[in-house]
């Protein structure tokens, strides 16, 4: 029987009458929409948090960053190199289709091609089919992050997109571009996509023949709507015409707090916020002391207290606190003296000119640091040319290293610091996918090295010296801008559970969320 509507829910409320089977209908704002529907499209947050709602991983992190079944019901490694999964049967896809061994083999050799992802599954020869409910995956040599980089593996229904329609292949991944897999989604997730208007709203159902018959969720009817402005988001939960939000920015906290009956809910996040320095756009930046003046000129404390008004922690390296390769001695090193005399040593005594941008909707006050940032930057005689623009405008232009400083957070795939230096500060790689985000150009030799031999050791102690030298190498080069680790708020009204099915990756739930 269909769950029943939250109207209904009420008037049986008001009867004394109830069900424990009943269902919402949700309206979700939060800052933008996924800009894709193809899960190996773009690895951002956006589009992981879309997948965990039409698709599901192999496996899943918990809020203690456990490892939690998924579509993988156990695991066990068979020696150095192999890892056996086994998985769930009876999963249907939103095509009808089951799930099998093939569909998961499918999804990894796709996600192989996939220029965003390779970096993640590079290490591995291989996933292999041992029979329909049985699958195994090589690595090249011992590797530690089996299980992480399997919350990435989110199978995709092989049947659904094989084939070619007008005349191309269905499972072409295009970045930035319409494709049958950007605008089409058969997954195994607890939601389907009924209606879709990029920048207006998405309509997602219920799965009918959702395998997880235990989750304690709800919700029969989610719309995300994007709302880039703060205060505009704020007020729309505070009239009520939306359920939940985020983010919500930190000017904005006491007011939800103050709000009857609406709740917030903050979680400690890991997401470094940053500044990369390109060196193939701007001659100046490939002297490490004027990329160390820069670094010494924003003073990214004021930021965290002034404009994140203490939501977040200043950094002075990649590796949040908890963090195998943090290094607490790294701190952040505002000192305009000091920044002022490296310039004058490295002959921009006068100053010089560059051009930075940032996004304005993609992280808490990305718009207002971008701006703080070059103001700072003033002051030891850098002008700046800044413009900042929606995500969806960014991305592309990132994507191209337009400028000659570039604003970009990053959270770590596997939950763990190599994977800020596989993407950030890597020399770039086009075949490995190794430094895919890394705007700066910055390439270490001896630094690349030791991120693959750290991706290689099994001993987490002598793996924790590896990266720790990793951040000291990064902050000495001063190899890139760090800003603050970015906390996490959402405001929504108090009927909605929304502690549980909240985490610190950015990643909720909403298969799970119940609304009483």
């Amino acid at each position: 029987m269909k769950f029943l509507k939250t109207k209904l829910t009420i008037a049986l409320l008001a009867t004394g009458l109830c069900f424990s089977a009943v269902a919402a209908d949700i309206t979700v704002a939060y800052d933008s929409d996924p800009v894709t529907l193809d899960p190996h499209e773009q690895l951002s947050g956006g589009v992981i948090q879309m997948s965990h709602m039409l698709f599901d991983p192999l496996v899943r992190f918990d809020k203690q960053f456990n490892f939690e079944p998924r579509l993988a019901e156990k695991w066990e490694r068979i020696d150095d190199t192999t890892f056996r999964f086994t998985l769930r049967k009876g999963v249907k896809f939103h095509s009808g289709n089951t799930m099998t061994a093939d569909d998961v083999v499918w999804t990894f050799n796709r996600l192989k091609k996939s220029g965003d992802y390779k970096a993640i599954f590079s290490p591995y020869k291989e996933l292999k089919k041992i029979d329909d409910y049985t699958v195994e995956i090589i690595s090249s040599k011992p590797y530690p992050l089996v299980l992480q980089t399997a919350t990435y593996i989110f199978p995709m229904d092989s049947k659904f997109y094989s084939g070619e329609i007008d005349g191309k292949d269905k499972s072409r991944i295009v970045k930035h571009g319409s494709s049958f897999a950007s605008t089409h989604v058969s997954g195994t997730g607890p939601f389907i996509v009924t209606s879709r208007e990029q920048g207006i709203k998405v309509v997602f159902e219920r799965f009918d023949d959702y395998w997880d018959t235990a989750s304690p969720g709800n919700v029969d009817k989610l719309t995300l709507v994007p709302i880039k402005e703060n205060a505009t988001r704020v007020a729309a939960l505070l009239s009520g015409d939306v359920d939940l939000i985020h983010p919500v920015a930190p000017n904005d906290q006491k007011r939800v707090i103050k709000t009857k009956n609406i709740n917030l809910t903050t979680v400690s996040g890991t997401r470094i916020i940053t500044l990369q320095m390109n060196q193939n756009s701007n001659e100046a930046l490939k002297d490490v002391r004027v990329r160390q003046a820069i670094v010494y000129a924003i003073n990214n404390e004021a930021i965290v207290k002034k404009i994140m008004k203490g939501f977040g922690t200043a950094a002075g390296q990649q590796s949040p606190a908890g963090y195998a390769g943090h290094d607490e001695s790294l701190v952040p090193r505002y000192d305009l003296k000091k920044a002022r005399a490296l310039m004058k040593e490295a002959g921009y005594e006068k100053g010089f000119k560059l051009t930075m941008m940032a996004p304005n909707n993609r992280y808490v006050n990305d718009a207002q640091i971008a701006q703080a940032s070059a103001s700072m930057l003033a002051k030891i005689g850098i002008k700046v040319d800044l413009k900042t623009m929606p995500k969806a405008q960014y991305w592309p232009e990132f994507d191209l290293c337009s400028a000659d400083m570039m604003m970009i957070g990053w959270h770590a795939d596997t939950e763990d610091s190599a994977n800020f230096s596989e993407f950030l500060t890597m020399t770039r790689n086009k075949e490995t996918g190794k430094g895919a985000y890394n705007c700066g150009h910055y390439a270490n030799p001896k630094m690349d090295a030791l991120v693959n031999k750290a991706n290689a050791e099994t001993d987490p102690s002598k793996r924790a010296e590896m990266l720790k030298e990793v951040e000291r190498i990064l902050y000495n080069d001063a190899a890139f801008v760090p800003l603050h680790w970015q906390d996490l708020a959402w405001g929504a009204k108090s009927n909605l559970q929304v502690a549980p099915i909240v985490n610190a990756l950015n990643f909720p739930y909403f298969g799970d969320l119940v609304v009483k």
